[in-house]
C-alpha cells in the first residue's frame, strides 16, 4: 500500500475523462452564460433545502472569511455572504462569473471578492486575501493534481477545510457512459471518486471526517428542443447526425411532467472535513 501513489492514480483517472470527453473540461461547459444561468435556476428549484443544510454543516460565524473554490454561479457563495464577513469566490468559467457577478448586484452584496482563475493558477500570497477560517470545494476537485490542489486549499486556511465529492455512479456517469460511443466512437472513462481522494488526504498526512449522503435532483425542460441545446455542450455535439443521436436518446430518458420534460438524477455524495489541528 505504501507503493501506491494515489495522486498519480487520481490524475490517470482525471485525464482520462478529459480524454474521453475530447479536451471537454468542466469549466468549459459553464463558459456560455446562458448555460450557468440555468445550472443556477436548477440549483435554486432543487437544492434550497440542501444549500441549507450545507452551510448548517460548516463551521462559520458572523466574523469567519470563507473561501469558495470553484464557487459556480454563487450557489454556496451567496448564501455564506449573508452569514460571514467575507467571502473570496474562485471561479474559472466566464459563463459561471457572469451570473455570479448578477447574483452579486441582484441579492445586493457587498462582501464577495471574486478571483476569474483556475484553482491550479491561483496565487494564494497574490491572488487570495487570507488567510480564511473556512476554506471550501463543493463538487468542484476537478484538478488533475489533486494533492497539490489541496495542499493550496490547506495553505490558504487557517483553521478548516471541506471537500464535496462522489461516491459510486452518478446518474450523469451512466448517460455518458451509454452515449459517448454513439457520439464519439469510443469509450467514456468516469473521473476519480471517493475513495481515491481519501486515499490521497491520507497519504498526506490528512485523516478527514466524512459524512455520506445520496441526493436525489430533477433537470426541468420547457421542450426537447430546450434539453437539446442545453445539452449539447455537455457531450460536445458539433454535427447533425450527434445532435440527432443526442435527441433520441433524451426522447427516450426524460419523463413528461404537466407541460415540462424531467431528467430524474441520483448520485450520492461525501463530505471530508478537518480542522488544521487535526493533521
Amino acid at each position: 500500500m505504501e507503493k501506491i501513489d494515489w495522486n498519480e492514480i487520481w490524475k490517470n483517472q482525471m485525464l482520462k475523462q478529459i480524454g474521453s470527453h475530447q479536451a471537454v473540461d468542466c469549466a468549459s461547459i459553464w463558459e456560455e452564460k446562458e448555460n450557468a444561468k440555468r445550472f443556477w435556476e436548477m440549483a435554486q428549484e432543487n437544492g434550497g433545502e440542501r444549500i441549507k443544510r450545507t452551510i448548517s454543516g460548516i463551521s462559520i460565524s458572523s466574523d469567519s472569511r470563507v473561501l469558495d473554490v470553484g464557487a459556480g454561479p454563487g450557489t454556496l457563495a451567496v448564501p455564506l455572504a449573508e452569514r460571514v464577513a467575507h467571502v473570496t469566490a474562485v471561479e474559472p468559467s466566464e459563463g459561471m462569473m457572469n451570473v455570479l457577478q448578477d447574483n452579486i448586484s441582484e441579492y445586493e452584496t457587498d462582501n464577495i471578492t471574486c478571483v476569474q482563475k483556475r484553482w491550479e493558477d491561483v496565487n494564494v500570497e497574490e491572488d487570495l486575501e487570507g488567510p480564511y477560517d473556512v476554506v471550501i470545494a463543493s463538487f468542484s476537485l476537478g484538478m488533475p493534481d489533486i494533492r497539490e490542489s489541496i495542499q493550496k486549499m490547506v495553505e490558504a486556511s487557517s483553521r478548516y477545510v471541506y471537500l464535496y465529492w462522489f461516491a459510486g455512479e452518478p446518474s450523469w456517469d451512466t448517460h455518458y457512459r451509454t452515449l459517448w460511443p454513439s457520439l464519439h466512437e469510443g469509450d467514456y472513462h468516469p473521473g476519480p471518486k471517493c475513495d481515491v481522494l481519501y486515499n490521497v488526504l491520507y497519504q498526506m498526512g490528512i485523516y478527514p471526517h466524512a459524512e455520506v449522503f445520496p441526493l436525489k435532483h430533477t433537470n426541468r425542460y420547457h421542450s426537447i428542443e430546450e434539453a437539446v441545446e442545453y445539452s449539447k455542450s455537455h457531450y460536445k455535439i458539433t454535427t447533425k447526425r450527434q445532435e440527432s443521436v443526442l435527441r433520441d436518446y433524451l426522447e427516450n430518458v426524460l419523463e413528461k411532467d404537466n407541460d415540462s420534460l424531467i431528467m430524474r438524477n441520483s448520485t450520492t455524495r461525501v463530505k471530508m472535513w478537518w480542522e488544521k489541528t487535526d493533521r
